[in-house]
């Protein structure tokens, strides 16, 4: 591993530690200013870290969120880079139902003022091309 992808790999940590403990505000940290967002839920597509996005998903969860990350690809230049991973979340749900899902993640970095910011995120689930266009939240790697 070089050294840029060590940096990233940290930041990584940090973004995942921070979602594990549901603090939006030090997850936000993790991220370029005017970052694209491309997640789970709607819209298609936002700009910003969405430090209120992220608090009103964590509250759909009774205490931490189980994030984990595998399959860890980094690739790093001198000033931009990206990961991709699979990830499974899994965790009680507010209303008290368990949930334990795989998704697939992209995340492209920037170097800024010396320090790693990913600049954009990518998460989705496949969908099942049977017509019924469902998720297909029961696969696993």
């Amino acid at each position: 591993m070089t050294t840029e992808q060590a940096r990233i790999r940290k930041v990584i940590d940090g973004w995942v530690q921070a979602l594990r403990a549901k603090h939006a505000d030090v997850l936000v940290l993790h991220y370029a200013p005017a970052a694209v967002m491309f997640s789970l839920a709607p819209p298609l597509q936002f700009e910003g870290s969405g430090t209120k996005r992220l608090q009103e998903w964590f509250g759909t969860f009774r205490g931490k969120i189980d994030y984990e990350v595998h399959e860890l690809d980094i690739t790093a230049g001198e000033d931009v880079g990206f990961s991709r991973s699979l990830n499974r979340i899994a965790g009680t749900r507010a209303d008290g139902a368990p949930t334990d899902l795989w998704t697939r993640a992209t995340l492209c970095f920037r170097k800024i003022d010396g320090e790693w910011k990913v600049a954009h995120e990518h998460d989705s689930v496949p969908f099942y091309m049977d017509g019924s266009a469902k998720a297909a939240l029961d696969l696993k790697p």
